[in-house]
């Protein structure tokens, strides 16, 4: 089994969901799905057991049982698989303002117009 994605330092949790169980859990959650770019995610669950799948990884069933977690990275395409019944949240996660500053990056302009193209160097 691969290593499982850790959360990296300097994020800061922006939002958890509800409690869902089988009955509540979002069809979207059982189907293939990501999580936005720049925003980590990560399954907690309360009660019971849930297994969890990454798409680029489809035999390895992770199972997350009472108490435990999986993180999940952006843009990495996963699903949940409900069999007991089981309690969870999902939490999201983002880069902490300070962060962000610290990863802004600064875009120079050529100052060229026309269509984009090979440039003769000659």
């Amino acid at each position: 089994m691969s290593s499982l994605p850790t959360l990296p330092d300097g994020l800061e949790l922006t939002r958890t969901t509800k409690v869902f169980d089988n009955d509540t859990a979002p069809a979207g959650l059982l189907k293939a799905h990501q999580v936005a770019e720049g925003v980590w995610a990560r399954l907690v669950m309360h009660s019971g057991s849930a297994g969890f799948v990454f798409e680029d990884t489809p035999d390895e069933l992770i199972t997350v049982a009472d108490g435990g977690n999986v993180v999940i990275p952006p843009q990495r395409l996963h699903h949940v698989v409900l069999g007991e019944p089981a309690t969870f949240v999902v939490e999201f996660y983002r880069p902490s303002a300070e962060e962000e500053a610290d990863r802004e990056t600064v875009t120079f302009s050529t100052g060229l117009r026309g269509s984009p193209g090979p440039i003769d160097p000659e």
